[in-house]
């Protein structure tokens, strides 16, 4: 595993890391201000960082990491609680029934992603602590940032190896944004003297193919090409793509994964014109199969307006389920990065 500093070979994606603690406020890239803005928004409690992740302000990876973030503000405003009152490790059972609470906010977020697997652990290392007899305030902080380190240097191995499967001509068609790491795998196989192609969708309705991907693989100087995610069909039979790559937001432990809606259509198709088909990981043995995902079904309002503007004429209904879920059966190879600690 390579160290948690950005080699000098790869230039960093923003949203490699959107989410990062100074002091005692969590700054939270704002996703959906990009390509327009790069801003960053303040986090100071566990209710705001639920307020971002169901806002889709960061999405996957930084939701990620906002669920773990979010624990150490937590801490961090217990510790200065404690001080100012003078209490000593009497105090224990508070922090811990203060972190199982935090845990289940956090919990109750989004229904397909699997936080719970992330703020177990959480809970975990605070149990242990209390086993070991050991103070909560200081062992959870250091258990959460080492294990934030060791994510990094797995996120970096697995930009290699993602550069080590691009090859010079390829023709990539990616659906949704993958938090960085396909762009700085495309920034390194350029330095690596292999041109790669992409085709980006679009990615209705928040459009992140177009906002974070397309304008985040051109920030890396990579040649990509913007599509409707109606044009994958003819794209793949046209021989345009010769390889699939998308990420993952919950993965089972027959190989099934749940992704950006509409990536089942996109796996489908590229099994029918025999092109590859990869995805990004985070193996999980907590669900058995895809048809145990619980899928979101996000706020129709979405689907009906662009920028509060709506988009339709007269009383029309929508249907906006968040994600589908891909039979492994579909998948070429799953580049895995394990997550759990």
């Amino acid at each position: 595993m390579r160290e948690g500093r950005i080699p000098a070979d790869i230039k960093q994606s923003p949203l490699f890391w959107p989410a990062r603690l100074r002091g005692d406020v969590l700054w939270v890239l704002d996703e959906t201000l990009i390509p327009q803005k790069l801003r960053y928004i303040k986090v100071r409690d566990t209710r705001q960082a639920v307020m971002v992740i169901r806002q889709m302000k960061t999405r996957a990876f930084g939701q990620f990491l906002v669920v773990m973030q979010a624990f150490l503000l937590e801490i961090i405003a217990f510790g200065r609680r404690r001080e100012e009152k003078q209490e000593g490790r009497s105090s224990q059972k508070d922090l811990f029934n203060r972190i199982e609470k935090t845990a289940a906010a956090l919990n109750k977020s989004r229904p397909t992603f699997p936080f719970e697997e992330v703020t177990g652990l959480v809970v975990g290392w605070a149990r242990e602590a209390i086993q070991r007899n050991q103070d909560i305030q200081t062992f959870v902080p250091r258990r959460i940032n080492g294990y934030l380190e060791e994510i990094r240097g797995r996120r970096l191995d697995r930009v290699y190896k993602i550069a080590s499967i691009f090859e010079d001509g390829d023709s990539i068609l990616t659906h949704c944004n993958v938090s960085g790491e396909l762009a700085m795998a495309a920034y390194l196989a350029r330095q690596q003297n292999k041109h790669v192609h992409f085709f980006a969708t679009e990615t209705r309705p928040y459009f992140q193919g177009a906002k974070l991907t397309a304008w985040e693989l051109r920030r890396m100087g990579v040649d990509v090409t913007l599509i409707a995610d109606n044009a994958v069909g003819s794209v793949l039979s046209d021989g345009l793509v010769n390889k699939v790559m998308v990420g993952s937001d919950r993965s089972c432990a027959n190989g099934d994964f749940a992704n950006k809606i509409g990536t089942y259509q996109i796996a489908v198709l590229a099994q029918e014109f025999n092109v590859p088909f990869y995805v990004l990981t985070q193996p999980s043995n907590k669900i058995k199969s895809g048809k145990d995902i619980p899928v979101e079904v996000r706020n129709s309002q979405e689907l009906l307006t662009y920028l509060n503007r709506k988009i339709v004429s007269g009383v029309v209904s929508g249907f906006y389920p968040a994600f589908d879920v891909v039979p492994h059966g579909l998948v070429t190879e799953a580049i895995a990065l394990d997550v759990r600690g």
